[in-house]
């Protein structure tokens, strides 16, 4: 991590400062200030409370990577596996979009229990929590595996799925060492629930776990040593996280940029944050750009992991 970024975070958690904060995929762009001197060309919501009704299908065009050349990254991808360089990869793709709805108004429809504009740069509504502080207990949600409700016993499917049950194991016990690094008294306290999320003209079922741990009582002083061992998340890299990093970062030819990052709240005694996902990017020429992705292990389906690469590109009205 940026070591003035994590500077920042520990002075803010030193002197119970409320603040926000937002840390890119490579977490080396960053963005940090108090609640009381936000802009207001930052707007956010934190843990929401949501509808799921499904209003209306939203018109949102998309012009994704072609299926064969997604297919030429799948199989490298498959490649490292058999080499036993990684276990899981969290493979992701840029898609142009077209939509006629205004940032704004994205963010004022969406609902997410997570949602941000930052600035005219971006927009995320995110269903994934990162990590939660309270009590001086930290928890961490992670979210691995999709499938869409409509599917004729969609929830039976994806919770007997022996991929889906393989790579969600992975990444629980990837995120278990992770919180293991700053606390104490690691556990899993629910394995393999289910959330439901409106994706514009579907619903899809994810499926999500929930560990916990035990921090010193001035954790707070050390947001920024804690956030520094635990990211990039889990979740949106794989397993071995290191060598994952470099693998994808080879393959996916892009720059995810504050796609995958994290953001975040500290109200003076608790903290709270997400995984900026579900996210549309405006480049210098007002282009927009939807960044979406899946986890890659040797038991992956190409043609499935391709289309919920594409479900995942929707607005949640």
């Amino acid at each position: 991590m940026n070591k003035e970024f994590q500077a920042k975070l520990n002075k803010y958690g030193s002197s119970k400062e409320p603040f926000f904060f937002l840390v890119s995929y490579d977490l080396e762009k960053y963005y940090i200030n108090s609640l009381k001197d936000l802009p207001s060309t930052i707007k956010f919501k934190i843990d929401e409370e949501i509808s799921l009704d499904i209003n209306k299908k939203i018109s949102i065009k998309k012009y994704p990577i072609s299926f064969s050349e997604y297919k030429k990254k799948f199989d490298i991808l498959q490649e490292h596996i058999k080499a036993g360089n990684s276990y899981l990869l969290n493979l992701t793709a840029k898609t142009k979009i077209e939509t006629d709805y205004s940032f704004d108004e994205i963010y004022e429809k969406a609902k997410a229990k997570y949602k941000l504009k930052f600035l005219d740069e971006f927009i995320c509504f995110s269903p994934e929590k990162f990590i939660e502080i309270k009590n001086n207990k930290i928890f961490t949600h992670p979210m691995k595996g999709t499938i869409d409700n409509s599917i004729e016993n969609a929830k039976d499917k994806i919770l007997n799925d022996t991929k889906e049950m393989a790579e969600h194991t992975m990444v629980v016990d990837l995120l278990r060492n992770d919180l293991g690094i700053v606390a104490n008294k690691i556990r899993v306290d629910e394995f393999r629930y289910i959330d439901k999320i409106n994706a514009g003209d579907k619903e899809l079922l994810q499926i999500s776990s929930k560990i916990s741990g035990e921090l010193k009582e001035n954790w707070n002083e050390n947001i920024g040593d804690i956030l520094a061992s635990l990211l990039p998340a889990g979740s949106i890299t794989g397993t071995p996280k290191k060598k994952t990093i470099e693998i994808l970062k080879d393959i996916e030819e892009y720059d995810r940029g504050f796609y995958t990052g994290i953001f975040g709240v500290f109200d003076g005694e608790n903290f709270n944050s997400a995984v900026m996902i579900r996210f549309i990017e405006k480049d210098e020429n007002s282009n927009l750009y939807y960044k979406s992705g899946g986890g890659i292990t040797c038991d992956s389906d190409a043609s499935l992991e391709y289309q919920e690469l594409l479900d995942k590109i929707y607005l949640p009205f």
